[in-house]
């Protein structure tokens, strides 16, 4: 039976499309011709990329009353031309470039790139990118550029790590902080010529005096001028980025000020603090609409199992693929950290690594507090309501968990009898 659908208009009247480069850029535009509106204008035009060229280009798109511009996501080299299109007032989409993918067989140029770009966007083929607003976006910057320094730092001690190992010096198998007030004492000792272990365990503070005969054995090493010359700049590189650590956190704060409600309310999720609730509003925005539904959010950010249906058979092994890498990272985090807790999502950790591993399992928490998180975005006045470490236990069906029992033990070879308690 034939029925109605609720399809768009099927052409866009005014529309541009442009292949994107470093030095210079393709721009096709194609409006339609005057007294007949089967036919169609295009025009090709090779611009620069400087500033000056791009708002000639934008006055240019403003004057022929373009509709949309469509541009593919080509390294950073979109981003000047999007800004100064969105600050024209034109309404620019950014397209994943697999999904305009050139038809094969035929020639591939820049010239050819832009009008097939062009053609697939006034037929509405494509589907644009989520590019939130100048605020969110400078708050990403800082929250992007923070987590990088945490890894350049984490790298630097691991080079500390290996250096000590290569003079002999097993200082980390006796501290459980190498970098603490007494790990950096002893190191900064170390680098001022003292070589004596003895002198060098004397060094350790509260708790670390009791392993004072423990440190003595672990500083008999061979540690030279050489290694503390090495030494010395490492110390100073992980001191230079903590120092900028520190400031990209105070601006941070400054950046999250507007939006310091929303970040409160998902502050209240078990596993996410401050800074893993800064990363998320940085890497999703605060406004909901972009994503209809909790599930619209969770496939975009790739926390769900991904479709592979041909001939009625699921293809594939369920994986999600690979999304936002650093809402993935702070997901993950909050996700491990959320499962050491007496919550429900602590709860429920506990029993899918039990059934399914701790990857799958942290998948599957990070999905919830993604779910969680869109509701409390969405709605200015919802709040986050733990439901209980025995949330399970209080939902479960007492005959369903009654006969799961009996078939486990009938498995392992036993006949079961009940006889109910008096």
């Amino acid at each position: 039976m034939l029925a109605e659908t609720q399809d768009e208009e099927q052409i866009i009247a005014r529309v541009a499309g442009i292949d994107i480069g470093k030095a210079e850029l393709v721009c096709c535009v194609r409006v339609p011709a005057e007294g007949n509106r089967k036919k169609r204008l295009q025009e090709v035009s090779t611009n620069s990329t400087m500033t000056r060229s791009l708002a000639d280009l934008a006055n240019h798109l403003v004057d022929l009353r373009i509709e949309r511009v469509v541009m593919e996501a080509t390294s950073d080299y979109w981003k000047p031309v999007f800004y100064l299109l969105e600050a024209h007032g034109l309404e620019p989409w950014l397209v994943n470039a697999r999904d305009v993918k050139h038809l094969p067989g035929r020639p591939k140029t820049d010239v050819l790139d832009a009008v097939w770009l062009c053609k697939v966007a006034e037929r509405q083929m494509l589907r644009p990118s989520f590019v939130p607003p100048a605020p969110i976006r400078r708050l990403r910057d800082l929250t992007r550029y923070r987590i990088d320094l945490v890894g350049t730092r984490t790298a630097e001690k691991n080079r500390v790590e290996k250096l000590l190992e290569d003079a002999c010096i097993k200082l980390s198998s006796v501290a459980s902080d190498t970098f603490g007030v007494s790990g950096r004492e002893m190191m900064a000792a170390l680098i001022a010529g003292e070589r004596n272990p003895g002198v060098l365990a004397q060094l350790a503070r509260s708790s670390m005096r009791r392993k004072i005969s423990e440190l003595e054995e672990a500083f008999t090493g061979r540690f030279d001028d050489h290694h503390g010359f090495l030494l010395a700049r490492m110390l100073a590189r992980i001191d230079g980025i903590d120092t900028d650590i520190a400031a990209l956190d105070e601006q941070i704060e400054v950046q999250l000020a507007p939006f310091a409600a929303a970040a409160k309310r998902l502050d209240e999720i078990p596993g996410i603090g401050p800074i893993a609730a800064a990363v998320v509003l940085a890497e999703i925005g605060v406004d909901m609409s972009r994503f209809p539904t909790a599930g619209h959010l969770c496939s975009w950010a790739k926390f769900s199992p991904g479709i592979n249906s041909s001939a009625g058979k699921t293809k594939g092994n369920g994986s999600t693929g690979h999304g936002n890498r650093y809402l993935a990272r702070a997901l993950g985090e909050a996700a491990f950290g959320a499962g050491k807790t007496n919550t429900f999502l602590g709860e429920r950790y506990r029993r899918l690594v039990r059934r399914r591993g701790k990857k799958r399992a942290i998948v599957a928490i990070g999905r919830s507090i993604l779910v969680i998180v869109w509701h409390l975005l969405q709605g200015p006045d919802t709040r986050f309501q733990d439901l209980g470490a025995d949330h399970f236990t209080r939902h479960t069906n007492p005959e369903t968990r009654k006969h799961s029992h009996i078939r486990q033990l009938e498995a392992l070879g036993y006949t079961v009898t009940l006889t109910p308690a008096a």
